[in-house]
């Protein structure tokens, strides 16, 4: 059971770790406010958020494999769908980044589930690969969508 215990731990410490990367790492100098380098990827034209996305999912299957359970899965990946879609968007969506935090979202809810004494029923494989590879998917439509409007717009500019 202790060994259960510690993994649990250490991967609780890393996923802790993770999102303090993506969504508070860097202290805004003059404020009590943090960001992370979640909105610093989102300046990345049609890559920033789909590495931003990947890493947050990460999140979400260790979070599945310590048995959070299906309903908070799927908060889950919605934090990181409205994270992702509303991030793409140029300038704006980086403020979206900046306040929305996903990723401490998504660790306020595993932690919850750890705290809980009522043991949930672990989610079958099959759904976490489904809801995973949906993520995906739909973080590559947002981004290939992103790069279209980011030629869109560099053509209005450069008369190309």
């Amino acid at each position: 059971m202790s060994n259960s215990h510690d993994s649990k731990a250490i991967t609780l410490k890393r996923l802790r770790s993770i999102s303090y990367l993506l969504d508070n790492a860097i202290p805004i100098p003059g404020t009590n406010y943090r960001v992370g380098i979640d909105p610093i990827l989102g300046l990345i034209p049609g890559g920033g958020d789909t590495i931003s996305a990947f890493l947050s999912a990460y999140i979400v299957l260790e979070s599945a494999q310590l048995g959070v359970p299906r309903e908070a899965l799927l908060r889950m990946v919605y934090n990181i769908l409205l994270d992702t879609m509303l991030g793409s968007v140029p300038v704006l969506g980086d403020l979206f980044d900046a306040s929305w935090k996903a990723n401490v979202k998504n660790i306020s809810l595993l932690e919850s589930h750890l705290a809980s004494p009522i043991p949930s029923k672990k989610v079958d494989r099959v759904f976490i690969i489904l809801l995973l590879v949906g993520l995906i998917l739909f973080v590559m439509a947002i981004t290939f969508l992103s790069v279209l409007v980011f030629r869109f717009l560099l053509s209005l500019f450069t008369g190309n």
